[in-house]
Parts: C-alpha cells; sequence; structure tokens
C-alpha cells in the first residue's frame, strides 16, 4: 500500500493525522507523519503480563535478583544499581561478572539459600531459568514480597527512560547491539540489555547517564509484552517457538499485542517488506514507519556497491538522501537491520551522518559470523543461527565475505521441536555449504516425548533428499579430528547452533595449530 492509500485508510478510521519535523539532521522541511487514534487510548496493559500503570521508581528500593549473573539480570542489576536501588543477589558460581557486580556495590551471594533474601525486600526478580522449588523464591514467597521475572523488571525500569525495545524473529541481537553502540558513539550514552555480548560494548549490557535503555525484546513466552517501549522495532515475523505459540496467526497477533503497548506519541519501526510484520502493526495507535528494500518503505537503501558481501549505500527517507552508509559487516540483511537502526536514531535526535559513519565501525554481536581464528589458511567462524531462514542468509553472507575454497558447516539442532516443526525449512537452508555435519539436537525445555519424535539424522536425511552433503556425527572429538584430516587452505569452517556447538570451533583451531607446528619427516634426496 502506498503512502496516500495508507493515509486515505487511517482517516476512514477516523484517526487524526499529526505533521512533524524529522529531528536530527536538517532535511530542508521535510516532515513524519504520525497517525494518533481519537477513538482507542493506550492503557498501558497486557495479556499475562504485570500492570505497570501504576508509579514506579527504582530509587531507595532494596531488590534482590536471583541467578543474578547471567547477561540480562546482571545487566538490569546495574541498571538499578545506578538508579538508587539497594541491590542484592545471587548464583549458583562465581565469575567475572558477579565480581564486578560486587565492587559496584551489589551485595552477592554465590550459592543460593532462602537467608540469603533480605526480610524487607521491596522486589524479588527471577531468571527464566529459576524453578519454583528455588529455596530463595520459596523465601521470598514465605516472606510477602513482591515477585517478579526478568522480563517484568524491565518493563518497570522502562518507565524512569526512554525505552527502546527491539523486537522480531531474527536480528534482535544485531540490531539491538548496533543500536546501543551507534547512540554511545554519538555521546548519548544509553543502558543497554542485549542477548549477546558485544565487544565493542564492553560485554552484552552497559549503564549509561543518557536517557535512552535498548533492550532486545524476546517473544518467547510473550514476555515483551511486559515492555513499555517509547520506540520499538519489528524487524520480522515467523514461525518459531512452536513449542509455545500455536502457529504464525498467534505469533503474529502476540507481535501486535506488543506494538500496542507503545503510547500514541512513541514510535513503531516495522519491516515493509514483511507482511507478517505489516499485518501486526495494522491500526495501532503510535506512528508507524517502515524500513526496506520495496519501493513503498519509508527507509530505503540506494545500494551503490558491494565490497566481500559488505553493502555501501545511501539512505532514503521518503526519497531524500539523509546518509551514506559502508558497512562493516556483510550481509544484505543488515542492511535492513541498519535500515531500522536509522529510523531509531531519527527520533533520538541524533545527526543522521554521524550515526551512519559510527554503523559502518559496528561490528557485530558476538556469535554473529564471530571469526574464532584463522589457522593453516583455515577460517573457522562461529554463528548463533538456529532457524532455517538464519543459517540461509548468514551462510549467503559468509560465502560472498569469505569466498572460500570450501565451506563446511557443523549444524547442532536446538530445540527438538523446533527441528520437527521446520524440518523441512532446514533441509533447504543449507544450499550454500558443501559439506553439513550435524551433531546430536541440543536438549533444552523439550518434553522426552518431543525428544523421541525427531533425531538428527532425520535432518541429514532430509539434507540429502535435497541434493546435500550432509553427515550425522554425536561426537564433538570425531568431528574435530574429521575437520581436521579433511580441510585444507582456503576452506571456511563454519559452526552454527544456539547450544554447545562453538566449543568445536575453538577444539579444532588448537588441532590445526598443534598439526601445523609438527615437524616434517623430509628425507633427504640421495646423490646419484
Amino acid at each position: 500500500m502506498d503512502r496516500s492509500a495508507r493515509t486515505r485508510c487511517l482517516s476512514d478510521r477516523g484517526t487524526k493525522l499529526e505533521y512533524h519535523p524529522l529531528g536530527g539532521n536538517g532535511n530542508g522541511g521535510k516532515v513524519i507523519v504520525r497517525a494518533v487514534s481519537e477513538t482507542r487510548q493506550h492503557d498501558g496493559s497486557a495479556a499475562g503480563s504485570l500492570d505497570t500503570s501504576a508509579e514506579w521508581t527504582a530509587r531507595g528500593k532494596r531488590v534482590h535478583l536471583i541467578g543474578i549473573g547471567g547477561c540480562g539480570m546482571s545487566g538490569a542489576a546495574a541498571v538499578l544499581q545506578r538508579r538508587g536501588a539497594v541491590v542484592s543477589g545471587s548464583d549458583r558460581v562465581d565469575s567475572a561478572v558477579l565480581q564486578r557486580l560486587a565492587e559496584q556495590g551489589v551485595n552477592v551471594f554465590i550459592g543460593q539459600k532462602g537467608e540469603n533474601v533480605p526480610a524487607s525486600c521491596d522486589l524479588v526478580v527471577c531468571s527464566a531459568a529459576v524453578k519454583e522449588s528455588n529455596p530463595e523464591l520459596q523465601a521470598a514467597r514465605r516472606n510477602g514480597a513482591r515477585v517478579v521475572k526478568y522480563a517484568q523488571l524491565l518493563g518497570l525500569l522502562m518507565r524512569e527512560f526512554e525505552g527502546v525495545a527491539i523486537a522480531g524473529t531474527h536480528g534482535k541481537s544485531t540490531t539491538s547491539a548496533m543500536v546501543s553502540y551507534v547512540l554511545r558513539e554519538v555521546g548519548l550514552d544509553p543502558s543497554f540489555v542485549i542477548g549477546a555480548g558485544v565487544e565493542q560494548l564492553g560485554g552484552g549490557s552497559g549503564v549509561g547517564s543518557g536517557r535512552q535503555f535498548v533492550v532486545e525484546a524476546c517473544e518467547y513466552d510473550r514476555s515483551f509484552h511486559n515492555l513499555r517501549p517509547r520506540i520499538a522495532t519489528i524487524l520480522n515475523i515467523e514461525e518459531d517457538h512452536l513449542d509455545y505459540y500455536r502457529d504464525l496467526d498467534e505469533i503474529i497477533e502476540s507481535f501486535r499485542t506488543f506494538a500496542q503497548l507503545l503510547p500514541a506519541d512513541g514510535l513503531l519501526v516495522v519491516n515493509g517488506d514483511d507482511r507478517n510484520a505489516m499485518r501486526a502493526a495494522a491500526d495501532i495507535p503510535a506512528e508507524v514507519q517502515t524500513f526496506g528494500f520495496g519501493g513503498a518503505a519509508d527507509w530505503q537503501p540506494r545500494i551503490l556497491e558491494t565490497v566481500q558481501g559488505r553493502f555501501r549505500f545511501e539512505v532514503l527517507f521518503r526519497g531524500q538522501r539523509v546518509a551514506e552508509i559502508m558497512m562493516g559487516i556483510p550481509g544484505r540483511h543488515n542492511v535492513s537491520n541498519a535500515l531500522a537502526a536509522m529510523a531509531v536514531f531519527a527520533r533520538c535526535g541524533v545527526d543522521l551522518q554521524a550515526a551512519a559513519e559510527a554503523v559502518g565501525r559496528f561490528r557485530g554481536a558476538q556469535r554473529r559470523l564471530t571469526l574464532r581464528g584463522t589457522e593453516a589458511g583455515v577460517h573457522v567462524v562461529d554463528d548463533y543461527a538456529h532457524h532455517p531462514t538464519e543459517i540461509q542468509v548468514t551462510l549467503k553472507a559468509a560465502r560472498e565475505f569469505y569466498t572460500p575454497r570450501k565451506m563446511f558447516v557443523v549444524f547442532q539442532p536446538h530445540q527438538h521441536s523446533r527441528t520437527r516443526f521446520l524440518l523441512n525449512d532446514f533441509a533447504r537452508s543449507f544450499s550454500a555449504a558443501d559439506v553439513v555435519v550435524v551433531p546430536d539436537i541440543y536438549f533444552v525445555r523439550d518434553s522426552e516425548s518431543e525428544r523421541e519424535l525427531v533425531a538428527a539424522t532425520d535432518l541429514v536425511n532430509e539434507i540429502h533428499r535435497n541434493g546435500g552433503e550432509a553427515r550425522y556425527e554425536p561426537d564433538f572429538g570425531r568431528i574435530v579430528a574429521m575437520l581436521c584430516d579433511e580441510v585444507q587452505p582456503g576452506d571456511l569452517v563454519i559452526t552454527m547452533g544456539a547450544g554447545n556447538v562453538w566449543q568445536i570451533a575453538d577444539s579444532l583451531l588448537a588441532e590445526l595449530k598443534e598439526k601445523n607446528a609438527q615437524p616434517r619427516n623430509i628425507t633427504p634426496a640421495t646423490a646419484g
């Protein structure tokens, strides 16, 4: 639908249109159109989520976090500490993260016991891994403390910031990291909680002095319904987490509920090339801006050149050039992520060319086509991709960037339910690979009965049916030995999946290094 048609539809639905200048880069009078519903009110509530409509502030509150050592929980603890809360927490084992929190004044307990929970606690926060039998959780309930999930805490904290929530089936971590990195680079100093480590940010979470709080918004368990953003993105929507959601329609409806959490003066940035995302964005009270490669999108790229899979392009907002980006990370999908980020920067009032230059310096999140090392001319890369679409775009980007002689992919499926539901899509997603090695499915969150319904060999057989070369090998050590024997200079090995498959990458590099260091037996030539 073109913009004029969309405006007519909005007007027909009793929605008034407000016009505002696009902030941030001297745009010569360009305006943004804000659609404000005159019939629907934003009530700040979501089904099954914490009601955060009441006033809440962290200052002076005593907050205890069970499982404080995780990436998200440790970041939330640091934000609470900076906002004036009295923070304590526990985890099962010590770590550098816990030591850093202790140095910041957080009361950290190693091991989990009921007496760790302060008697007069205002709030007890549980990570997703905490079970009802946890002694600290039981103590909190006995004491009558208010108990919330991690995602609910983020919703409470967002009330004290300009919340930026990055949602989508794919690309959340990379885009959240990109937004956080660029906002820091241009001087806005945001706080952030991301579901991946980011070397350029010093980790997956951080506390800044600025008013932005960037959060990776996860759709599993409808946890993103607890957030209260003023700016949000929907990067894409596909079938995933089908152990939780009934079908694609239910997933779209969940994203729609998330989008409706935005206030009328908020902003939703949505992928205009994705029909499912556009369905989720229909009729929400906030302003909607689209991004994509299609002609009707508000934010579009004009591709200038491609260098090893990295794109240089002009950024267009409604046809007007506002910046130019030379991407530092490969892949057409990252152009899409960058466009979404640019829309966020514009709303935050950032100079768009300065933002574009910072985007070009961004090097990605950990386990996103991360080069683990190079030995004997063999590049070894690790990636978190665990959904068919992610696999396709990642392998395409890797082949364009590295141009390998031969590409070996070690893919560890994540969850039996996901593997079963999307088996045919998985089998078709490895066309860019020369050899696929599949260990056993990483068992998490599924029932034992689900475990019996599908195996890694089923995926191997389907890859064969699609004309690919695939091998089943459950033992990580034998996978390393096999690769060590077969790879040659110029080859690329990618370990891929959301489980512990990254261990193979590090072990392979160590084996290749040892093999390369061994002296070769050379028989001297005899005089004749």
